[in-house]
């Protein structure tokens, strides 16, 4: 069983399916349903589409990312790390447009899988991914204070942008609404102290039960999801797009994000998974999953989904081992939706507004992100706030590029300044530490040690090889290389024939397996000889005073 085979875990775990673990998935899929009732709720209101899609989602992907998943207990949904990338969507292109995007984002997602590159998530910069959570959490807290305060905009004012929200709402707050302010306050106060009265039930459930009594009973003016939004509880109805040429190029940098996005968060809940349970998942069937249930969901009227950290612990602790507690779950989710969502229309939206900024609190990491700018390099400093500042300021599409790009450029940076080519010092007093004891290097001979990657970045350092009029032969030591690309190679070459023209022969000594094979492939070996090629310094000398000779 290794976490690269591409079998769902259900059809592992199955075979040794028991009565008593079928119970505990039971209770464990209920009590992850009301837990993720009002998030998924809250979450579609965040990302700007209606309550009762956020539902679909959790229905949809949640079944079908359990059913095909490479972990025994993730639990997928709606989560906030895609409200503002889907907001944005929503306001420019429409539901066709983020039905797109999702798509395209699932089709990448199946890809993924498919060619094994579920541990290349690891290649992006932990300095990103924090940044750009920080920042997700700040937007998701600047979007909720307008239903926070309970303010009221000018007709025509619908802020997009993070910006324009903030803008608007220091424009507006001589209106704010003293009621709504107190409903939120007193649903803030639950979630934050109920969790330590009681872990059973969920401090979301009980805001949004005591937010319904206080508008009802008090008979507040406030408003809620009815006022709002047209609440359906019709089941989920397959939906598809109008799909063009153009639509389909201007989303795919928004579906590349989304399924970015939506690997890093699966992949690092499975992870989190893993360590409490003692298991161990399959990443690629684990992506392979992402896909196929994001395309389920884009197609019957959800939004992205991903696996949940919070719900997906929520469901350990209540004794879910297997992907049947995911799958129960869903099914709970779709009794609600016919039964009880008439009633989500009675929330007040100080409530939601609430909710969310428990989740923007939970998911912005402060304390890894003043770490990282205590102790971190500046170059990951730099990464990290940059990351952070392009989120809130511009959108997560523009920070993941520019982020990537910056942490690209910056380890080519360090790298190249790990590599070094210093030719070896000739001493005459045989106390010296540096002495070349018991080798004999003549006159005629100059040798070169490299050390470090070779690549692009660094290839100029060739460039410092010097040759003397007198010189006969050029060794090159190269036990610290272990790895070159092309354009190294090409300054090896161009090494080579200034060699050729001024009757110098280039002898290479302890050529790493990486490098040789690329020299091989480029008939650079073929060129200089497979007998200028020495397994060690003292064999390149030796042939080097076998030619003078």
């Amino acid at each position: 069983m290794t976490k690269d085979k591409l079998k769902p875990k259900l059809f592992s775990v199955m075979k040794t399916y028991t009565k008593e673990q079928c119970i505990k998935d039971i209770v464990s899929g209920i009590i992850v349903a009301i837990v993720a009732l009002p998030l998924s709720i809250a979450l579609a209101l965040a990302s700007g589409v209606g309550p009762e899609q956020g539902i679909y989602t959790a229905i949809i992907a949640g079944f079908l990312i359990s059913f095909f998943g490479g972990s025994r207990v993730q639990i997928a949904g709606p989560t906030a790390a895609f409200a503002t990338i889907v907001a944005g969507i929503v306001a420019r292109n429409g539901m066709d447009g983020l039905i797109v995007a999702t798509i395209i984002a699932g089709i990448l997602l199946i890809l993924m899988g498919i060619f094994r590159l579920g541990t290349l998530i690891r290649f992006i910069p932990y300095t990103i991914t924090t940044g750009f959570t920080a920042g997700i959490a700040v937007t998701i807290l600047i979007g909720q204070l307008k239903d926070f305060f309970g303010l009221t905009y000018e007709a025509g004012v619908k802020p997009v942008e993070t910006m324009e929200k903030l803008e608007a709402f220091v424009k507006y707050i001589g209106t704010i609404n003293t009621q709504a302010l107190l409903v939120g306050m007193v649903c803030l106060v639950i979630l934050v102290v109920w969790p330590k009265i009681s872990e059973k039930i969920p401090g979301s459930l009980i805001a949004v039960i005591v937010g319904i009594v206080m508008v009802k009973a008090l008979h507040m003016k406030v408003n809620t999801i009815g006022d709002l939004y047209t609440i359906s509880s019709s089941l989920p109805a397959l939906h598809i797009p109008k799909i063009s040429f153009s639509v389909v190029a201007g989303e795919i940098s928004d579906g590349f994000t989304i399924a970015v996005l939506a690997a890093i968060e699966s992949l690092l809940s499975c992870v989190v998974a893993d360590s409490m349970i003692g298991s161990k998942h399959r990443s690629n069937m684990e992506l392979v999953a992402q896909g196929i249930g994001n395309i389920g969901s884009a197609l019957f009227g959800g939004i992205p989904a991903t696996g949940a950290i919070a719900r997906t612990a929520t469901n350990i602790k209540n004794g879910g081992r297997t992907p049947i507690a995911g799958m129960v779950h869903s099914v709970v989710l779709v009794l609600v939706l016919v039964v009880l969502m008439p009633y989500a229309a009675l929330i007040p939206m100080p409530t939601i507004a609430a909710i969310l900024f428990m989740v923007a609190y939970n998911m912005c990491g402060y304390r890894s992100f003043i770490s990282l700018c205590k102790t971190a390099p500046k170059s990951d400093i730099f990464v990290l706030v940059a990351t952070f500042l392009l989120t809130v300021i511009f959108d997560l599409v523009v920070a993941i590029e520019f982020g990537m790009i910056a942490a690209c450029f910056l380890f080519m940076k360090r790298m190249s300044d790990e590599a070094e080519v210093r030719g070896w010092k000739y001493y005459e007093d045989e106390n010296d530490p540096d002495h070349i004891e018991l080798r004999t290097v003549p006159q005629q001979v100059r040798v070169y040690e490299i050390s470090g990657p070779m690549f692009f970045g660094a290839a100029d350092r060739i460039s410092e090889i010097t040759l003397k009029k007198f010189t006969k032969v050029l060794v090159i030591r190269m036990r610290g290389v272990p790895a070159l690309d092309a354009t190294a190679m090409h300054s090896l070459e161009q090494l080579y024939e200034e060699c050729k023209k001024d009757g110098v022969q280039l002898i290479l000594s302890h050529v790493n397996e990486q490098p040789y094979h690329t020299m091989e492939k480029g008939g650079f070996v073929e060129k200089v000889g497979p007998e200028n090629f020495c397994a060690h310094i003292d064999d390149a000398l030796a042939r080097a005073n076998e030619l003078l000779a």
